[in-house]
């Protein structure tokens, strides 16, 4: 676990960290890169492109969530003293927060192996894209994934793009606020993750901004509930308004809000203060209104209803 000193100072190691582990090294080293372009970073398990830390659901409450779970996006950090806190004794793979990093990347995927023969890849997709619209992408700062590539671009001032799925077309995906993508550096089972080209980010092209500006969606009307006692009846009404309002984020940021809005009226549920299928339906319509696909909906409403009904505890009588 010592570290050369030649090795400490090529790193510019501050003398408050003691010893980092030399299998750490190269993705320590590539967080810092990340996060001296101004690209907040959070780390991924090793091996894997999941972030690592504890779900909402069994969040503490303490430390930096001391004032309510805070996302892999929103602990995602530039800071070098807490890059090298987290990279000195584990090798993690490196996430880029790609909203508060000003970034939309466009994720290149390979066609799945289930498709039909002659299915387009999302290099071949964006390709047609570009062809279609009479455009040609400038140069850009471009990684090569374990099964595909990602282009860098910076994102439009002032706009808050958020992540897409085919969206431009099929096999390419966008990450932007809500979303990360994995970094140079990092190494899953499918391959590692490096730099193809060093060229200067460039600016998302403005008709690649139109397309994927979402129309203004007028807000969804309030779910009328009848069933259950009255206090069942306003939590419900309360948490599908806040599910409704839950535009920003990404799809991960609204299945996290409709998650957890699911939780808290649940408790009414095992309670017997109102019918599940009740909760069900109306959770389901402001899910849906958001943009989330109904099967995501029924999966998230569904989880977080078995879960909150096996284990809530008895009504405090006052």
């Amino acid at each position: 676990m010592t570290q050369p000193a030649q090795i400490r100072r090529a790193l510019g190691l501050p003398p408050t960290i003691a010893n980092v582990d030399l299998e750490c090294l190269p993705q320590l080293a590539s967080a810092l890169t990340a996060a001296e372009r101004g690209w907040p970073v959070i780390p991924l398990h090793p091996g894997s492109k999941r972030p690592a830390g504890h779900a909402e659901r069994a969040c503490p409450g303490t430390g930096r969530c001391a004032d309510g779970h805070r996302t892999p996006e929103e602990r995602a950090t530039t800071d070098p003293g807490l890059i090298y806190a987290a990279w000195a004794r584990r090798p993690y793979n490196i996430g880029i927060a790609t909203g508060p990093a000003g970034l939309l990347v466009i994720d290149l995927d390979p066609v799945k192996a289930e498709e039909p023969e002659g299915a387009p890849d999302g290099a071949t997709s964006l390709q047609a894209l570009c062809e279609r619209a009479g455009q040609v992408l400038p140069d850009t700062y471009r990684v090569r994934t374990a099964r595909g590539e990602h282009l860098y671009f910076t994102a439009p001032a002032g706009m808050r793009l958020k992540c897409s799925v085919d969206r431009l077309g099929p096999h390419i995906d966008t990450r932007a606020w809500g979303g990360y993508v994995v970094a140079p550096g990092s190494t899953t089972p499918d391959g590692v993750y490096e730099v193809a080209c060093e060229a200067p980010v460039a600016e998302l092209p403005p008709w690649l901004t139109e397309m994927l500006t979402e129309p203004h969606k007028p807000a969804a009307a309030p779910v009328p509930v009848h069933d259950g006692t009255r206090a069942a009846r306003v939590a419900l009404e309360r948490e599908c308004a806040v599910i409704s309002a839950a535009s920003e984020g990404g799809p991960n940021g609204r299945n996290n809000t409709l998650h957890r809005s699911a939780c808290k009226v649940g408790r009414f549920v095992a309670w017997g203060d109102i019918p599940r299928h009740v909760v069900e339906q109306a959770i389901q319509g402001a899910g849906e209104a958001t943009g989330l696909p109904p099967a995501e909906c029924r999966t998230t409403i569904r989880s977080a209803l078995d879960w909150v009904i096996a284990h809530a505890t008895p009504r405090q009588v006052t």
